[in-house]
């Protein structure tokens, strides 16, 4: 039996997001970016497509790897300027009942307490549809802005987020016992201080004393996203994610990242069906065939490809512009994204301009008619073994309303795609249903609720 597919739409708080350059397409609408009802839209549209969330990246630095310079990004509008995803999220859930939110934050440049606490407001605000895609940072100038004189390096921005995850599980799972709100209006007791915890963590990177100032949210951890490729990002993801952004940009790597993060998420006592994966995906489709490529012919031209070199280079550290187009790129292992950087070594410089130059040649580029995109998003999610898509725009909202329009219908005639909401589900049922609100006993923050539910802090 065909199984359902889960559908994020994938944003990002900035003029120019994945696909560069198409800001300046006359029917773009990427300069609203700043206007409150271009998000209430985008939720109200992506919610009557029945999507599962809206997937909001993020930064909190520039990219200035190219030309040694952050000059290009500024003025090609290369994700800057960015704003705050987690401001918009209130906004949009209070348009919507049942779309989710996936919201980034980075683990390296500040402390969980209050990170924790924004989860939890939002948790609460949202009855239970928020999502947190766990970074770890790659923007030397990130580390900057936050008072560090240089990048943390790759393993140890990982060895802070391991901690930083830990301390935020014991905000959300051991702080409030699950009854300790009473809101007892005879007895004028709201809570239960007796069941109010510190968490006293003490740790290498950390000490937060506790306790969590939110009662317990619907779902009291959020959905935990990731997308860690490197050797150190998988195991990272295989304890701690319930849904991976697979980054691969080739049908083979990013099967080969599916078995082995399942691999990994099996020694490490969680279940293979614990994680859901998702591949970016860009769509262009029309009525017919003619229609698609019309419309594809009208979109190319836009595309700037220095736009994707300046990206590359903040993702991978490798400049591009210093670089002769036979040299080949070798593999250094940069404080980076080390799987963006490993994605091209040994390949000349040239085959990376091409790559971006041409995008027909990706494998998750998808263009045709209704029946043509449903085939090849069949074939991606059997073939590599995914369980979803994020919707890359090149055209806000138009991308979208095609997609829903066009490609959802045919979807759900093959029993791909939902065909209602289950009203009053969290985002973590929608993704494993059958399975409750809270996180199993199995994963790392289920497994600490369950000893202090046993043994309560003190």
């Amino acid at each position: 039996m065909a199984r359902e597919l889960h559908f994020n739409g994938f944003e990002m708080n900035t003029p120019s997001h994945i696909n560069h350059g198409l800001w300046r397409h006359p029917g773009n609408n990427r300069h609203r970016y700043t206007d409150l009802s271009y998000w209430t839209e985008t939720a109200k549209l992506l919610e009557r497509g029945l999507f599962d969330a809206l997937f909001l990246a993020d930064v909190v630095g520039t990219y200035t790897v190219y030309q040694g310079s952050r000059d290009p990004a500024v003025e090609r509008g290369i994700q800057t300027p960015n704003n705050d995803p987690f401001l918009l999220v209130p906004a949009m859930a209070a348009v919507t009942e049942n779309l989710g939110f996936a919201v980034t934050f980075t683990t390296t440049y500040e402390p969980p307490f209050p990170n924790a606490r924004r989860f939890s407001t939002l948790d609460h605000l949202t009855r239970g549809r928020v999502a947190w895609n766990v970074v770890t940072g790659y923007l030397p100038d990130a580390a900057k802005n936050f008072g560090l004189s240089e990048q943390v390096r790759h393993d140890d921005r990982y060895d802070v987020a391991e901690e930083f995850l830990e301390v935020s599980y014991k905000l959300w799972e051991t702080s409030w016992e699950p009854d300790a709100v009473e809101r007892n209006a005879e007895t004028g007791r709201y809570t239960d201080p007796s069941k109010v915890h510190e968490i006293g963590h003490e740790g290498r990177f950390f000490r937060v004393n506790g306790p969590h100032l939110s009662e317990p949210s619907p779902q009291r951890t959020p959905v935990i996203y990731q997308a860690g490729a490197s050797d150190r990002g998988r195991v990272f993801a295989a304890r701690h994610a319930e849904a991976i952004f697979v980054g691969a940009r080739t049908v083979e790597a990013a099967r080969e990242v599916v078995e082995d993060v399942k691999r990994l998420a099996v020694e490490l006592g969680r279940q293979a069906d614990d994680i859901r994966f998702l591949i970016g995906l860009n769509v262009v489709v029309g009525r017919t065939e003619e229609e698609a490529r019309a419309k594809l012919e009208e979109l190319l031209p836009y595309r700037d490809v220095v736009g994707y070199l300046v990206h590359f280079g903040g993702g991978s550290g490798i400049d591009l512009a210093s670089a002769g187009a036979e040299e080949y790129i070798e593999y250094k292992a940069r404080d980076h994204i080390q799987s963006s950087e490993k994605a091209f070594a040994d390949k000349r410089v040239r085959d990376v301009v091409d790559h971006y130059e041409n995008p027909l040649a990706d494998p998750f580029f998808v263009w045709g008619t209704p029946e043509q995109v449903a085939d090849r998003i069949e074939e991606l999610a059997d073939g590599i073994g995914l369980d979803g898509f994020n919707l890359v725009q090149y055209l806000s909202p138009g991308t979208f309303e095609d997609f829903i329009e066009l490609v959802v219908p045919e979807l759900q005639r093959r029993g791909r795609y939902r065909t209602e909401y289950r009203p009053g589900e969290t985002l973590r049922e929608r993704l494993f249903e059958g399975r409750g609100p809270l996180l199993p006993e199995r994963h790392p923050a289920g497994a600490l609720r369950e000893a202090a539910r046993s043994q309560p802090v003190a």
